[in-house]
């Protein structure tokens, strides 16, 4: 269990870094794909499946490949690379992210940890999740996938119109 965890841990990690410091945008998303496929592992280990699958259905599945569809059609020849911020955006974000590691740090501090952890229980949470999706709160989910719908017919009528 430990091995899968530091596989997985590291797979994220790294992969996210290379979103970070890779110049090119396909690239890029490419590594956010393992980054996502590594969350979706550690919500596994945590005894989370149905947030790993929805992880992988929706990040995955719709908001990666959307990216990916959206660098592809506006990539012009010549620009493959992104551009670089100036010196003070580099200092805004280094100062951002050295003070949301402070408050990370003094949260971790005041957090009341108990070792060992307990660990998850070995039951499926999907099968409580679809029964309430089926019964309970049918009513929202099939609203809330008509206004996908909607949406997706939007984005595909404002995306064919001829512009003149």
């Amino acid at each position: 269990m430990n091995i899968a965890f530091y596989c997985f841990a590291t797979l994220t990690v790294l992969s996210a870094l290379i979103v970070l410091w890779t110049r090119q945008l396909l690239y890029s998303a490419f590594a956010l794909l393992f980054t996502l496929l590594g969350i979706a592992g550690l919500y596994v280990l945590a005894g989370a499946d149905y947030v790993a699958i929805v992880q992988i259905m929706i990040y995955v599945g719709g908001v990666l490949v959307l990216l990916i569809f959206g660098i592809m059609l506006t990539n012009r020849p010549g620009t493959g690379h992104a551009p670089i911020s100036g010196r003070i955006n580099q200092f805004t974000g280094i100062l951002a992210a050295g003070g949301l590691l402070v408050l990370f740090f003094i949260a971790f501090l005041k957090a009341n940890l108990s070792f060992p952890l307990p660990k998850p229980s070995p039951q499926s949470s999907v099968t409580p999740i679809g029964i309430g999706l089926m019964t309970d709160y049918l009513l929202p989910f099939e609203i809330a996938g008509i206004l996908l719908m909607v949406a997706l017919i939007g984005a595909a009528y404002i995306a064919g119109r001829k512009r003149s």
